[in-house]
């Protein structure tokens, strides 16, 4: 039986990380330039030399991690990163041997020093600088899986209160209007399915915008059922909108919903319920405007709950975006705003 390696080992085939291997080796020629003292100053020429010297050991140890890492991470961590920095130094003596044996038989040494001090010098800062490398990325690494685990958590406890957060109010609806409006139950019936299917899917896989506006829509439609005229909706959607981009399962609904039940539902007279659609600077916007309660009204310090679907939405996002995602919110003289900023693809 074949066994499945999880590669533990930082990911150096990625063309970010090798251009920050050959940076890392570059800044130690920088410094070496511009260390003080008439004896230690480099020429130019010496400077693109080592440059030149620096760049190629940074590739050929970049390459060997990555070739190596589904091998190496069959190790312990120890002897994993003990083999990296192991490889790192024999390719940085190789390299370092046959620069040295070229300089000289041409009768000019890259340094006035001897060759040992030279090789083990260069295999020196070749494992210094792979150590520090593979930290940095290990660290980086883990810190993305537990925010991809928190995404996940996050998504998880999204999706098991969503089921039970209107549906027996929709039920009870639904229920009432079979006999005095069969087709606009049937409607909601089918609206409600389409909501706790997509509940089904957060967390696995992506969605489009489309998609996500669709929902909305019909979560705002059982809504309008319930609270009649105290619920009005109005779109602005600002075309030509990317309406194939990809976002994160229910993103969008959660926010409305937090916008009906947080905000308008909580008003004796209810409200206006606005939702902006544009694109500027390839930025998609998504702008929920709604009349809400100040934030230390007493209705709403007893039932807090905006708060863990916005930092569900916000996780998420900064997973399928980085930082490049951004979801701000807050309350000024009685209206609440909240925007979704997302970059196109």
């Amino acid at each position: 039986m074949l066994e499945t390696v999880v590669p533990w080992l930082p990911d150096f085939c990625r063309r970010a990380r090798i251009m920050v291997m050959l940076g890392m080796a570059e800044m130690v020629v920088v410094v070496v330039a511009l260390w003080p003292g008439e004896a230690n100053r480099l020429p130019f020429a010496h400077f693109l030399s080592a440059s030149a010297f620096a760049l190629w050991i940074a590739i050929a140890v970049s390459v060997m991690l990555c070739m190596s890492r589904q091998v190496l991470s069959r190790f312990t961590p120890v002897l994993g990163v003990t083999a990296s920095l192991g490889l790192s130094a024999a390719i940085s003596v190789a390299a370092a041997g046959i620069v040295y044996a070229l300089f000289t038989a041409l009768g000019k040494p890259p340094v006035d020093v001897s060759f040992w001090r030279f090789v083990s010098a260069s295999a020196a800062i070749a494992v210094l600088i792979t150590a520090s490398a593979m930290r940095y990325f290990y660290v980086s690494d883990r810190w993305t899986l537990q925010l991809n685990a928190n995404a996940r958590a996050e998504a998880d406890a999204l999706q098991a209160r969503i089921r039970p957060h209107f549906l027996f109010n929709s039920m009870n609806l639904i229920a009432s209007l079979v006999r005095t409006d069969p087709v606009v139950a049937e409607r909601a019936v089918l609206d409600l399915s389409d909501l706790f299917r997509a509940a089904l899917g957060v967390g696995e896989g992506e969605s489009t915008l489309a998609q996500e506006v669709e929902l909305a829509r019909r979560y705002l439609s059982i809504e309008s059922l319930r609270l009649g005229e105290r619920l009005q909706v109005r779109w602005r959607m600002e075309e030509p909108l990317p309406w194939e981009q990809r976002l994160p399962h229910l993103v969008l609904q959660p926010l409305v919903e937090n916008a009906v039940l947080h905000g308008i539902s909580r008003i004796p007279e209810g409200g206006l319920l606005e939702i902006d659609l544009s694109v500027n600077a390839d930025i998609l916007s998504v702008t929920i405007i709604n009349p809400a309660l100040p934030p230390d009204s007493p209705v709403l310090r007893l039932q807090q709950g905006s708060g863990h679907a916005q930092r569900n939405i916000a996780y998420r996002l900064l997973y399928a975006f980085n930082s490049r995602a951004k979801l701000t919110s807050g309350w000024k003289e009685g209206v609440y705003t909240c925007v979704m900023a997302v970059p196109t693809r």
